[in-house]
């Protein structure tokens, strides 16, 4: 896949996270650049619903390696809180397919 970058243009719910999740779905690496953890992003693949706020889309799709940039505001207890969420559903989040900048 070519490289796809996805940038909103103004401020509040764009319906940016959408069209992450589409190209996610065969992306080899997924980044979350800037940002915090107040904007949440709801996900539904193979029928399960998730909700991720600081991790990378990408996560819920097998062989993507996802990256949290430097421009990422992380508040610890709010990521700990989504990875045992997420493997709670079944995902793998290890540190092969999640990496902090």
């Amino acid at each position: 896949m070519p490289n796809v970058v996805v940038i909103g243009a103004q401020w509040g719910d764009e319906g940016k996270g959408k069209i992450v999740d589409m190209f996610a779905a065969e992306a080899d690496c997924v980044v979350r650049f800037q940002g915090g953890n107040n904007a949440g992003h709801t996900l539904v693949v193979e029928g399960r619903k998730f909700v991720v706020h600081l991790i990378p889309s990408g996560i819920l799709h097998a062989g993507s390696l996802n990256l949290i940039g430097n421009g990422v505001v992380v508040n610890p207890a709010v990521l700990l809180e989504e990875i045992g969420g997420l493997r709670d559903g079944g995902i793998d989040v290890t540190p092969d397919r999640l990496m902090i900048s």
